[in-house]
């Protein structure tokens, strides 16, 4: 298990959010950009997606996260804690793999913004049709 002292690392994306997570031996506080969690993310749905691999593996009193996460939003950058979170955790100790992996929690999602093409007015979105 982990030793006194020790930080883990895991690196978490999604969309265009990166967060970089530490986790270390601690009482479960979780720090976002220096601010606690809860004046970091508003919605109650945000906080529980960034929990969901320390509640998977019973760490969520065990470990002190400290994150510093930039760029897209706030839901994007919830998901990218999380994967964060799940990759220092399997650094921290081997046997939460299997967990983690089939909860979904280390597969970066995949779903980026489409680029815009010329010729249309976005990534799909056409010119409007007319007949004359």
């Amino acid at each position: 298990m982990a030793k006194a002292a020790e930080r883990y690392y895991g690196t978490g994306r999604r969309k265009k959010a990166i967060a970089r997570v530490y986790i270390m031996p601690g009482k479960g506080n979780i720090t976002i950009n220096k601010r606690p969690i809860d004046e970091y993310l508003g919605l109650e749905t945000l906080k529980t997606i960034v929990r969901q691999p320390l509640v998977a593996t019973d760490n969520v009193d065990k470990f002190d996260v400290q994150v510093n996460v930039h760029g897209g939003g706030y839901t994007g950058q919830a998901g990218a804690i999380r994967h964060g979170i799940a990759r220092a955790l399997v650094k921290a100790d081997a046997e939460y793999r299997p967990t983690l992996k089939s909860a979904g929690f280390l597969t970066r999602d995949p779903r980026m913004k489409e680029r815009k093409k010329y010729g249309l007015k976005g990534a799909r979105r056409a010119p409007q049709f007319s007949k004359r």
